[in-house]
């Protein structure tokens, strides 16, 4: 197997053009001109890059393997060496201009989109000066973990694991934010080439995916509805020739499906009637003969309708579109953090108490006065009645 760093080839053509750069490890962290390095990594994506990929790889076979066959050999046996890619990453570098900045931005999207996309786990790991190369096989890696990296700043990853593929966002060094999709084998993926001239496609695709992602994570994070939206979503649609219900924001079943295409929006390929049956079921704890992949179905054909999802072609799976997401999440928002707690308070006010426990014994005080003064009073105004009606009788008289 050999293992070809791109940042590596990046950083030594861009040091020949002359591009100022600063690199820690593999992340570019500073550049003066980010068009001219971008301009460099594409190279890598071109299906000129192919030859020299294949030249290194023949000249690693020449130098380290000494059972291989020479050119000369090669050709007298009528035999060639071919090359497939194993695994492969594609990332996206976000440079910011303060590490403050970059805290507050990378935390407050992990807080307001790990309930969403259904993130369960928040582990926080310390005293490693190095992020852990090893883990325990026996115990199922968290898709959230906090680790720190270096003494001065952490490392703060964001995961979402997808069979083969690992979707994450994490930070590197002080400034930088890398957004990073690795395909961990190939073979797995359905329709992908595995022949080394298959990488700019390779690379296309992951390129697709990583773009998904980050539509979903900003969809979500800034979920918005439209107005009159809300009032629409009730009415029944049309689905090609057939006439499909509306969607109940009030019934449990339909905030269950909401929830559970919100949580699985993140899937490269789309989700399946079967998945979101599977995930529903997880939510609500139903059977499987409560709610199955038909009843998922009819429900992915209700959002079919009011565009909140669309089909993928080819396929029978659905992907959310974008303004589907903004809707579906802002409508979660809706429900549980502004309606559900002011129904709670007006079904169940908090009761007052008649008089505050300090302030009792002044009360008292006041009660018995305002008893003394009252009686007082009324001692005084039956007295005075009676000088009115002596005074009255002796005129009369």
């Amino acid at each position: 197997m050999v293992i070809l760093n791109g940042h590596e080839y990046v950083a030594n053509q861009a040091t020949r053009q002359e591009i100022r750069f600063t690199k820690e490890g593999n992340c570019f962290t500073d550049c003066d001109n980010v068009a001219d390095l971008n301009r460099v990594a594409d190279t890598l994506r071109q299906s000129g890059a192919i030859g020299r990929l294949e030249q290194v790889l023949r000249r690693w076979l020449a130098q380290c393997l000494c059972l291989a066959l020479d050119v000369a050999e090669q050709k007298k046996m009528h035999c060639q060496y071919a090359f497939s890619i194993y695994q492969a990453e594609y990332s996206r570098n976000l440079l910011f201009r303060g590490g403050r900045d970059l805290e507050t931005v990378f935390q407050g999207l992990i807080d307001r989109t790990r309930a969403r996309l259904d993130l369960k786990a928040v582990t926080t790991i310390f005293g490693y000066k190095h992020r852990p190369n090893t883990r325990e096989r026996t115990k199922r890696e968290p898709r959230l973990r906090v680790v720190t990296e270096k003494p001065t700043y952490d490392l703060t990853v964001f995961k979402i694991h997808c069979g083969s593929l690992t979707l994450k966002m994490y930070t590197k060094g002080a400034r930088v934010l890398r957004i990073e999709v690795i395909v961990h084998n190939i073979r797995d993926q359905q329709h992908w080439h595995r022949s080394l001239p298959a990488l700019p496609e390779i690379a296309g695709h992951l390129k697709d995916i990583l773009e998904r992602f980050l539509a979903v994570v900003r969809c979500v994070d800034a979920a918005t509805l439209d107005d009159g939206r809300l009032e629409s979503l009730p009415l029944p649609s049309q689905v090609g020739r057939s006439r499909v219900a509306g969607i109940d924001v009030n019934r449990p079943r339909m905030v269950a499906v909401l929830q559970a295409v919100v949580a699985l929006s993140s899937i490269p390929a789309g989700l399946s009637s079967r998945e979101l049956a599977a995930k529903i079921r997880e939510l609500t704890g139903q059977s499987e003969a409560e709610y199955g992949p038909r009843q998922a179905s009819y429900d992915l054909k209700k959002l079919h309708g009011k565009g909140l999802v669309e089909r993928v072609e080819k396929s029978r799976r659905y992907a959310a579109t974008e303004p589907g997401l903004r809707t579906m999440a802002a409508v979660g928002i809706v429900r549980e953090q502004v309606l559900k707690p002011i129904l709670a308070k007006a079904c169940h006010p908090e009761p007052h108490p008649r008089f505050p426990p300090e302030n009792r014994g002044p009360w008292r005080i006041i009660i018995r006065r305002s008893k003394m003064k009252s009686a007082n009073c009324s001692t005084h105004s039956k007295s005075r009645r009676r000088d009115i009606d002596n005074k009255l009788s002796m005129g009369g008289a």
